[in-house]
């Protein structure tokens, strides 16, 4: 017997795995990443860079360059993610108004920037110039009468087909990953599941166009959801920049947590908000070094999306209100109230919502995508149009149904019978009964409220970008307004009534209608997300309205507590599921009594594990048992008849390095010994050289005991990131457990299907 290092001098070539090649360390798609490797491979390489750093000046440049590489990765993400929703936030004003009319001075001028250049706009007709004609104007001469009406009408229904059927032809043909509102996927992909493309260029390309259109062709969703995606795809972009970010999916996902954060902030003009929703709602590993550097990208995008003043106010905010009027303890009844509705409604939303996107799952109707964009489309602007409050952008409504009655209002909400003799200051108008213009305006916001309600279920999880934020926002907006006219109202006629007699005395300015609309805009938009901390900063953040906390607070904590009541799953974690998405959310708890032993593979009845031997089996026999069998590693053990466990090999892994030692290695065959070993096995005179693959070997894969409870073996998924953990008792291996199958054993104990968990 010989040792097979002393063949030929051989052994330097045996050990050529201890250099490394290419692609040992990724990941397939649809596979997750193992946490704790990516985090080993993150220090052992800031370990080298620190130790070369003190070799010479340039290596200290370089570690220098590579200390500051994440601040610069988080610069640039500010700057393209600010700059492309201030493009963004521009085209759709400019589209949304080409439905109606076009400006004839310059065509690329919304109709509010084309009344601002004309020298011949009055104040009370400050929506009318005439540099800004209707189509019927442009076409046929006529901006009144039946034919002009049915000609606009058409016209406007023409225009949102040719916009969504182009966004929705684009997704289909160019990037299929542009559709929906991207935040379930992001979570996932935070969470460490690998979906390539997703956050390709291709996508970032065509979802920045297509949301445009789609925005801009009237349907009932928002953009505020996809810029989320949108910021995400400049994150990942610029990552692949720099090899700190690349070459590791751990600290690339630290970057795509900064970028959504980054993505919230110049969706609402909220940068701390932003931050806030990436640690509260979307980020699954968020380090302390994580939050300082989304607030430094939430600041950069805000900087740049203020640069570019896209809603020509120099504002940020989306929606700045001003109210003169302090709140007052008797209002949180009616704020609790709209709570409830929020809760209410985002229940309902997420039950028929998925109900209906289930069954575009699963029948014939998933395989006309454009059809149902269209069929959709149509119905909504033809429902839409005779409304003014559904005919205009969303966001527009929800700005206007905010604002507080002032003397220069012209809105049919502030068309209330004046007392000839008030003599109060401009800013501080009293509480005054409603004329027909509020009357009016409340039967068609109840119109606009069921309208709403019902098209938006359809709509959202079409095959085009669609967010969510913006239709919930105008769902409680509109109950709000109309809930706080009625207060108004009451507290007019019946000021003598106990609980406005301390604080409404008549000709005082009791009751804000805005406020209460801001109040329900929050509480639909947590019913359906179940954001709390995040979306009160982001209100305040939107509004500027600081001193309105409180009720914010009352609204979103409500309207938290009734949704959690019939369900506990967000609109965000029930599409992970429907979509059987790998998703171990940290929020969810075990409260099971089951064991390690219960969960594991192999089961009782089933084929014993397969697993590779440490120097015994051949290289024919590794590539069979890899061809074989679909699994993502293989425990490798002393011996089958032992059983003790040596470590872990990726499947991956043992595929490139065999592939490699065969191109690379003289002498490597088909019954070559393959080692894990240090030192190779003593072999037979004449056998092939042996080949070692101990580089690819974890030789501290995770273990826990067959009795250790299922809760806490959940808890170290969650908290570890784990990809699988191996089941040992006494050191001899039992089982596996992955986390496919801690979640197939999470669903079945819900009873739900455990099948539903669909990839790897």
């Amino acid at each position: 017997m010989v040792n097979a290092g002393d063949m030929n001098g051989s052994g330097n070539l045996m050990d050529f795995l201890d250099e490394p090649f290419p692609d040992v360390g990724t990941y397939e798609d649809f596979h997750t990443i193992d946490w704790l490797r990516e985090k080993s491979r993150d220090t052992d390489r800031h370990r080298k860079i620190t130790s070369k750093s003190k070799e010479s000046i340039w290596e200290f440049i370089k570690s220098l360059l590579d200390a500051w590489s994440g601040w610069v990765v988080m610069l640039l993400i500010g700057l393209k993610a600010g700059t492309l929703a201030g493009v963004i936030d521009l085209a759709v004003d400019w589209m949304t108004d080409l439905k109606e009319g076009v400006c004839l001075s310059a065509f690329w001028y919304s109709h509010e920037q084309c009344c601002w250049t004309s020298r011949e706009t009055t104040f009370n007709d400050r929506d009318k110039c005439p540099q800004w004609q209707k189509w019927s104007e442009l076409l046929v001469g006529q901006s009144e009468g039946a034919s002009a009406y049915i000609l606009n009408y058409f016209l406007y229904i023409m225009w949102a087909l040719c916009f969504a059927f182009l966004a929705v032809s684009l997704v289909r043909v160019f990037a299929p990953y542009a559709c929906g509102s991207g935040i379930p996927e992001i979570k996932t992909i935070l969470s460490g599941f690998i979906i390539r493309g997703y956050l390709g260029k291709w996508t970032l390309l065509i979802k920045t166009v297509t949301l445009v259109l789609v925005v801009s062709s009237g349907l009932s969703l928002g953009k505020e959801g996809p810029l989320v995606h949108v910021a995400c795809c400049c994150g990942n972009f610029f990552s692949s920049l720099f090899s700190k970010y690349s070459k590791n999916e751990g600290k690339r996902r630290e970057v795509l947590s900064a970028a959504a954060a980054a993505g919230v902030s110049v969706a609402f003009g909220a940068p701390i908000g932003g931050v806030l929703f990436s640690l509260e709602e979307v980020s699954y590993y968020f380090p302390l070094k994580t939050l300082w550097r989304s607030f430094f990208a939430a600041l950069v995008a805000a900087f740049t999306l203020r640069s570019i003043n896209p809603f020509g106010n120099s504002r940020l905010v989306l929606f700045y209100v001003e109210y003169h009027t302090p709140w007052y303890m008797a209002e949180l009844f009616p704020f609790i109230l709209l709570g409830v509705f929020g809760g209410l409604w985002g229940t309902l939303f997420i039950r028929c919502n998925i109900a209906w996107c289930r069954r575009r799952k699963t029948t014939r109707l998933g395989k006309y995508p454009v059809l149902e964009v269209i069929v959709i489309t149509a119905i909504t602007a033809i429902i839409a149009y005779p409304n003014p409050y559904t005919r205009r952008s969303t966001s527009e409504l929800i700005s206007e149904l905010f604002n507080d009655c002032g003397a220069l209002e012209s809105s049919q909400l502030c068309d209330y019978i004046n007392d000839p003799n008030m003599t109060r200051p401009v800013d501080d108008i009293p509480d005054r009964p409603a004329g027909p213009g509020v009357y009016t305006a409340m039967w068609q916001l109840a119109l606009a409220l069921v309208f709403k309600i019902v098209i938006t279920i359809f709509t959202f999880g079409m095959k085009i970008p669609s967010g969510l934020f913006i239709p919930s926002m105008a769902v409680g907006a509109i109950a709000g307004r109309m809930v706080g006219i009625g207060v108004e109202q009451l507290a007019y006629h019946h000021h003598d009534w106990i609980i406005f007699r301390n604080w409404c005395r008549p000709g005082a300015d009791c009751v804000t209608p805005g406020l209460y609309a801001m109040v329900g805009a929050a509480a639909c938009l947590g019913g359906v997300t179940r954001m709390t901390v995040s979306l009160v900063v982001i209100m305040f953040e939107l509004t500027g309205g600081l001193e309105y906390i409180v009720p914010l607070m009352a609204a979103a904590v409500t309207s938290k507590w009734v949704a959690d009541a019939f369900g506990k799953e967000g609109i965000y974690e029930a599409h992970i599921h429907l979509n059987g998405y790998p998703f171990l959310d940290v929020k969810d708890e075990f409260t099971h009594r089951t064991l390690a032993t219960d969960v594991m593979r192999p089961r009782r009845g089933e084929a014993p594990l397969s697993v590779l031997t440490q120097d015994s089996m051949t290289v024919e026999d590794v590539e069979t048992l890899i061809k074989e069998t679909d699994y993502n590693g293989f425990p490798v053990v002393v011996s089958k008849d032992s059983e003790r466990l040596i470590g872990f090999a990726q499947r991956r892994e043992l595929i490139l390095a065999i592939k490699n030692a065969r191109q690379r290695q003289d002498g490597v065959v088909s019954n070559s010994i393959v080692y894990f070993t240090e030192d190779p096995p003593e072999l037979p005179p004449n056998s092939p050289h042996p080949l070692k693959l101990r580089r690819i070997l974890n030789l501290s894969p995770f273990t826990v005991t067959d009795h250790t409870p299922m809760e806490t073996v959940v808890d170290i998924f969650r908290k570890l990131g784990l990809r699988q953990c191996l089941v040992t008792r006494s050191g001899r291996l039992l089982g596996i457990i992955t986390k496919k199958d801690v979640l197939r054993h999470m669903a079945q104990m819900a009873n739900q299907d455990p099948e539903s968990i669909m990839f790897n």
